[in-house]
């Protein structure tokens, strides 16, 4: 029987962990990604610092998410996303890097789906001209001057349970959908 030496054996290690690092990869951008709900937009349905799991094929596959669904959107909707974005911003390489993103990801509730009228007034919120029934809301928005929005097409049009505390398409506009990363609804 021969004996292993030892550089033999931290290659084995090696090929171990890269094997894991490529599967991690793989697994966290095209399958399932954890996110961490900052902030209070999502109660009482989710709660702040709450670690949800996301499915990706929403996002990898540009799905076109149900009404309700709860997404994870990336809030820079100004920008163009790509893959390399998917890549930088897996878990491990934000903790590699020491940057954290949790900031420019949002976790919300779609409202709207292309071609959709979004109507906002009297502190309702109207589909298509009828009012939604939302019993997960926290409680009903502050009245306000109406807006209207119209979804365009591969667009999406989202909201936080929590309407009076919400950083969502009310202020961002509709969501494209590659900036939909995924769905915690399985």
């Amino acid at each position: 029987m021969k004996r292993k030496t030892w550089w033999k054996e931290l290659g084995g290690w090696g090929f171990s962990i890269v094997l894991g690092f490529v599967l991690s990869m793989i697994i966290g951008i095209f399958i399932i990604q954890p996110y961490k709900v900052d902030g209070h937009s999502m109660e009482p349905t989710l709660t702040d610092n709450q670690r949800i799991y996301a499915w990706k094929f929403t996002h990898v596959l540009e799905k076109l998410p149900a009404y309700g669904d709860i997404v994870i959107i990336d809030s820079r909707v100004d920008r163009n996303r790509t893959f390399w974005d998917d890549v930088k911003e897996h878990p491990i390489i934000t903790w590699l890097s020491g940057r954290e993103e949790d900031d420019v990801f949002y976790v919300k509730r779609v409202i709207g789906l292309p071609g959709d009228t979004i109507e906002v007034k009297d502190g309702h919120v109207f589909r298509n001209g009828q009012q939604l029934e939302e019993p997960y809301i926290k409680e009903q928005m502050d009245p306000s001057a109406a807006q209207v929005w119209h979804v365009p097409e591969n667009h999406v049009f989202v909201m936080g349970d929590n309407r009076n505390n919400s950083n969502d398409s009310r202020s961002i506009g509709p969501v494209p959908l590659d900036h939909v990363m995924g769905s915690d609804s399985f």
